[in-house]
C-alpha cells in the first residue's frame, strides 16, 4: 500500500480548507440520478451532496454509455456517524491486533473507514457508487459497496488484481466518467469518489480545500 496515499496520511489533516458556503442539496430530488435505499436515515442525510458535486455527478452519468447509470449509495455523513463507524471498525483491528499501537490502528483502519477530522463524507464532497442498469439492476463491480478489505480479500481496492474482467471493465468505465467530471477516488475503495474535500485538494494540488464539515441544516445562532 505504499503507493497509496490513505485519508490518515499527515498531509491530508494538513491541507487547508476554505469553506465557500456551498450548500447540501437533495439527490433524490434529480430524476436523472438514481439513489439506493440501503443507506436510508431517519433525516435523509445520506442522500444528500454539496451542489457542484451533484452537478458534477449529473456530468458523470452523462458520459456513461447507453443503458449504463450510477446508483448512488451513500453521501454527507453526520459527523458522529462517522465516529460510530470508525470507532466501531477500529474496535475490530485492535481485536484482530492486540500488538498494535493507536497510530498502525488509525492507519489500518483509514484504508476502509475515514478518521473523523479528515472524512470526505463529513463534508458533502463525497459519494459511494456502483453502476446500475436502466431497470436499477447492478452490474458487477467485484464486491459489493462497503465490502472490508479482509472480506473482500482485498478486492474492495480500485486497482485489485483479484477480481474478473467484466468487473474491471465496469470499473473503468465508472473511473473514466467520474474522472472526466473532476472526481478523484479513494484506491482502497473502488465506490468512493469526491470533489472539494481535503483528499480531494492534496491529489489535484488545489490550493485549499473547498468544502469543511457540513451540516443538513444551518445552526442556529
Amino acid at each position: 500500500m505504499t503507493d497509496i496515499i490513505l485519508l490518515s496520511d499527515p498531509r491530508v489533516a494538513a491541507t487547508r480548507v476554505t469553506d465557500n458556503g456551498e450548500p447540501l442539496v437533495d439527490v433524490r430530488e434529480f430524476a436523472a440520478l438514481r439513489v439506493d435505499t440501503r443507506k436510508t436515515d431517519h433525516d435523509g442525510s445520506y442522500a444528500h451532496l454539496r451542489a457542484d458535486v451533484l452537478r458534477r455527478l449529473l456530468l458523470a452519468q452523462e458520459a456513461l454509455p447507453p443503458g449504463v447509470r450510477l446508483l448512488m449509495v451513500e453521501g454527507f455523513r453526520p459527523p458522529a456517524l462517522q465516529r460510530r463507524y470508525f470507532d466501531e471498525y477500529a474496535a475490530t483491528l485492535r481485536t484482530a491486533h492486540p500488538d498494535a499501537g493507536p497510530d498502525r490502528i488509525r492507519e489500518l483502519a483509514s484504508a476502509y473507514i475515514s478518521p473523523p477530522e479528515v472524512a470526505p463524507h463529513v463534508s458533502g464532497g463525497a459519494v459511494d457508487l456502483t453502476l446500475c442498469t436502466d431497470d436499477g439492476a447492478e452490474l458487477p463491480l467485484g464486491t459489493e459497496v462497503n465490502a472490508t478489505p479482509q472480506e473482500s480479500e482485498g478486492g474492495c481496492r480500485t486497482g485489485a488484481p483479484n477480481i474478473d474482467a467484466g468487473a474491471r471493465a465496469n470499473r473503468a468505465v465508472m473511473g473514466r466518467a467520474m474522472t472526466a467530471a473532476g472526481f478523484v477516488n479513494y484506491p482502497t475503495e473502488w465506490w468512493h469518489w469526491s470533489y472539494g474535500d481535503r483528499y480531494w485538494a492534496l491529489l489535484t494540488s488545489a490550493p485549499t480545500a473547498k468544502y469543511g464539515p457540513a451540516a443538513l441544516r444551518p445552526t442556529a445562532l
